[in-house]
């Protein structure tokens, strides 16, 4: 933990281990070594949690199946950062980077993810892994596009599931969304071509959340009326 002289305070709020250490420098130093423009006075060099695919897998606690959500070739870290922060805000399972995504350690990425890079499981496989992986494991593929695809509201998005999530000029790559098993799409009734990535994600995640907690309500009902 680095804490610049003058904001000693800040590091009292931790927990720290036994094996950190905490430094103190001039602030001048520390700003020196941060790449936001106005830093705070205190920064930590972490391990990054590891995450093992079976963990991915795991159903969200409300819903028996799980919920992944794929980046296809993302370059904005903001929009990787956000989508993370969704996912875990929606009850996703885990989030898994395809190659030509940017880092979600991207300093700008870990501050659009508010905390949830630390806790989303978060795997980084190519296609050739990946794919294999969630057929063995019963996983539906949805990609996202903008014509000839499945509303999001009327898509089977209940059992397990993934969600394509595309670059954000180009969309889904052809060798990924060829894989799939359908195309879903967010109906836009005003002028707009296209929706930010990271706002199409959380709109998808959001409606499966919302699908799934319907879904829940309705086989629970009769067993709930049963016990009365």
């Amino acid at each position: 933990i680095f804490v610049a002289e003058g904001s000693e305070p800040l590091a009292d709020a931790f927990e720290l281990s036994d094996t950190a250490e905490c430094l103190l420098l001039p602030r001048e130093l520390l700003s020196s070594a941060l790449a936001t423009e106005a830093p705070q006075p205190i920064a930590a060099l972490i391990q990054p949690p590891q995450w093992e695919w079976t963990e991915l897998l795991r159903a969200p606690a409300d819903s028996s199946a799980p919920l992944l959500v794929l980046l296809a070739g993302l370059q904005d870290p903001g929009n990787v950062g956000t989508i993370l922060r969704s996912a875990e805000a929606f009850g996703a399972s885990g989030v898994i980077a395809l190659p030509g995504t940017v880092s979600a350690w991207n300093q700008k990425a870990v501050r659009a993810s508010a905390g949830s890079v630390f806790r989303m499981p978060l795997l980084s496989m190519s296609a050739g892994e990946l794919f294999p992986l969630l057929r063995a494991a019963g996983v539906r593929v949805f990609t996202t596009a903008l014509e000839g695809a499945t509303t999001a509201s009327e898509a089977p998005l209940s059992a397990s599931t993934a969600i394509v999530i595309g670059n954000e000029g180009n969309g889904v790559p052809a060798e990924i969304a060829k894989l799939a098993d359908a195309a879903i799409t967010i109906p836009c009734p005003g002028p707009v071509e296209s929706l930010n990535a990271s706002i199409a994600a959380s709109i998808l995640l959001y409606q499966t959340a919302t699908l799934r907690a319907e879904h829940a309500a309705q086989h629970s009902g009769p067993a709930r009326r049963s016990k009365r």
